[in-house]
């Protein structure tokens, strides 16, 4: 602290008749000091307007408080209900969460990593680019014994402590789904199969169509960056010629609705022309007409998960030993009316 924060100190000791390090302590919530101490000193402090140097105090102490979190893009629906739900678990322990975005730069990725190690983090929690492939830079963590979890986006053949999805079991069933509803011609848009989870869904879009029988066509498989404008790009070349896909089974929701937009431009009705399932049950799905069948990620449980591992590893309640943990989170496929099988009538 300054000595300006110091002779602050120094006057609200004075002014509630304690010792000044009786002030410091109850700031820093030490557990000897009584509730009522606190709550004076809390009180008198935000009277003073005096702002504690959070940083300077971890750097003393080696101790921050504070959990690292380096995400893709906090845009994402499914991120920013992550991020949600382990900022509130990690309030909860009086810890702080500091967050970046990598924008799917592998290289920014590894600054940031650099950033959060130097500003001494008690933990990381990590949901990686589509294109990381080296896993190498996250070792300055694991070889200073500070806790790294990833999560959703979690890497391949790199031992750390991981949370994921059921990504093989969603695109599982959406497949399936579509296949009992009398699709055949099922046109998959996945992200680069670099990334574990895309490669996860692609093997369950392979998988159901091996069940019903149906030949995997290259040609209605596409992977890239699941952005509006690609998702429109894609469609330019599966409905250039006849005959069309009846179905798409999308990676993500973003995706789902850019080919209603275009199949909408084609005059083509949904789902009595073209089936449609997507992936994240991002809100946007259920205020489309037709409202689009996907699925539900449950990504606040996803976040409670990894801040209540991070803390669990931080505070030393588990000790994995040379093993790593290994979570699945579960998945269930909301079916709504872009796939659903018309009903014949009389």
């Amino acid at each position: 602290m300054s000595r300006q924060s110091q002779h602050r100190l120094k006057d609200i000791a004075r002014e509630l008749g304690v010792s000044t390090s009786t002030v410091s302590r109850a700031l820093s919530n030490h557990p000897h000091v009584s509730e009522e101490t606190k709550e004076r000193v809390k009180q008198a402090v935000e009277k003073a307007g005096y702002q504690l140097n959070a940083m300077a105090s971890s750097l003393r102490k080696s101790k921050s408080n504070i959990i690292g979190l380096i995400v893709p893009r906090i845009s994402m629906y499914f991120q920013s209900a992550v991020i949600t739900a382990i900022q509130n678990e990690l309030q909860k322990c009086d810890y702080n969460l500091m967050i970046f975005q990598s924008n799917e730069s592998p290289a920014l990725e590894k600054q940031l990593v650099n950033v959060l190690h130097a500003l001494r983090v008690e933990g990381l929690i990590v949901s990686t680019t589509l294109y990381t492939e080296d896993f190498s830079p996250f070792d300055v963590f694991s070889k200073a014994n500070v806790p790294l979890v990833f999560y959703d986006r979690v890497p391949k053949g790199y031992s750390a402590h991981k949370i994921k999805g059921d990504d093989y079991q969603g695109a599982y069933k959406s497949t399936l789904h579509l296949l009992e509803q009398g699709c055949r011609r099922i046109a998959h848009i996945s992200g680069p199969l670099s990334c574990s989870l895309y490669s996860e869904r692609y093997a369950g879009y392979q998988d159901a169509l091996k069940k019903h029988k149906v030949a995997l066509d290259e040609s209605l498989v596409f992977f890239h960056e699941l952005t509006h404008e690609n998702a429109l790009k894609t469609c330019q070349v599966l409905f250039a010629e006849e005959p069309y896909p009846d179905a798409f089974f999308t990676s993500n929701d973003t995706t789902a609705i850019a080919v209603m937009e275009y199949a909408n431009k084609l005059k083509l009705s949904i789902p009595e022309d073209l089936k449609l399932a997507g992936y994240s049950n991002d809100p946007r799905v259920q205020i489309v007409h037709p409202a689009i069948t996907s699925v539900e990620q449950f990504p606040y449980e996803m976040g409670e998960h990894a801040a209540r591992l991070i803390m669990d590893l931080v505070r030393q309640n588990v000790r994995p030993g040379r093993s790593f943990i290994s979570l699945t989170t579960p998945i269930e496929l909301i079916k709504r009316e872009s796939s659903k099988a018309l009903s014949l009538t009389c």
